[in-house]
């Protein structure tokens, strides 16, 4: 008796012979002698190779990597002073009533805020702060 895959079929409907054909192929595969050995090594691969590729994707700056300079007063006597905050957003108009809010919990009233950026421009403005650097 010849066997089942070598008797025509009807061509009316492809999908069940295809499906069939997919179903042999992989029987046929599975009884490939130290096949199943080969590819049980493989399924380590494919975590590697994902967080690999996850640590090489450009990060977008998170919100904890935003920082604001800002102008702030203080009545009676009259104080002003210079400082750097980190804020939850990297908008100037969005940080500004962050920046007013802590600001005004510690007495001062702030002016205005000067630019929003990010970690790499700490270290120039850390001097000109002075005590009001990330004290707020």
């Amino acid at each position: 008796m010849p066997p089942t895959w070598d008797r025509p079929r009807p061509t009316s409907n492809i999908a069940p012979v295809l499906s069939d054909i997919k179903a042999r192929i992989a029987l046929l595969l599975l009884n490939i002698p130290g096949f199943g050995r080969r590819m049980s090594g493989m399924k380590h691969i494919v975590p590697i190779l994902a967080i690999l590729a996850l640590t090489l994707l450009p990060v977008p700056a998170r919100a904890d990597d935003c920082y604001a300079d800002y102008k702030a007063k203080q009545e009676q006597p009259l104080r002003l002073h210079y400082g750097v905050m980190q804020v939850a957003t990297c908008s100037a108009g969005q940080a500004a009533p962050e920046v007013a809010a802590r600001l005004q919990a510690a007495g001062w009233t702030l002016l205005n805020v000067i630019s929003v950026f990010g970690p790499e421009g700490l270290d120039k403005r850390k001097a000109d702060a002075g005590p009001y650097f990330l004290r707020f």
